[in-house]
């Protein structure tokens, strides 16, 4: 099983990359997005580091939106394609908030400590088509 895998490992892994910069590009710019955390774009604080170390920055980023966890409800609530879930590295992309997944034994406090505002998204871009990924973006954050 693992022998079949390794066949299409690469083609995956160019996708996942693909999808995860244009997704994060594409994040960046929306204007009910705060910030978009992914180590492909410049105004990551490791940027330089990655550019270095990697080639290619994965589909795994987080994104904050304005308008805290309501707005998150409201986008994932509204997200179509992608599944709400606590994984990551399907080849379906995967959505989820953290505060209430990964990072739920913290409390709020401890949370923002940490890094994790009430309104940050964890997404993991898949392989499916990218205009259909964005689109589902699209039309979700434009019902906050």
């Amino acid at each position: 099983m693992i022998l079949r895998g390794m066949k299409t490992l690469e083609l995956r892994m160019q996708r996942h990359n693909e999808n995860g910069m244009k997704i994060a590009s594409w994040l960046s710019a929306h204007p009910k997005v705060e910030q978009v955390f992914y180590p492909g774009l410049p105004t990551h604080p490791h940027y330089d580091i990655a550019k270095k170390q990697m080639h290619g920055f994965g589909g795994m980023m987080s994104f904050s939106l304005k308008g805290g966890f309501p707005a998150v409800i409201t986008v994932l609530e509204n997200m179509k394609l992608a599944h709400k879930a606590a994984s990551l590295g399907s080849v379906g992309t995967l959505v989820g908030p953290p505060c209430t997944t990964s990072h739920v034994e913290l409390t709020a406090e401890e949370r923002a400590n940490a890094g994790i505002p009430e309104g940050l998204i964890r997404y993991s871009a898949g392989i499916e088509n990218l205009e259909d990924l964005i689109e589902d973006l699209r039309q979700a954050l434009d019902r906050v």
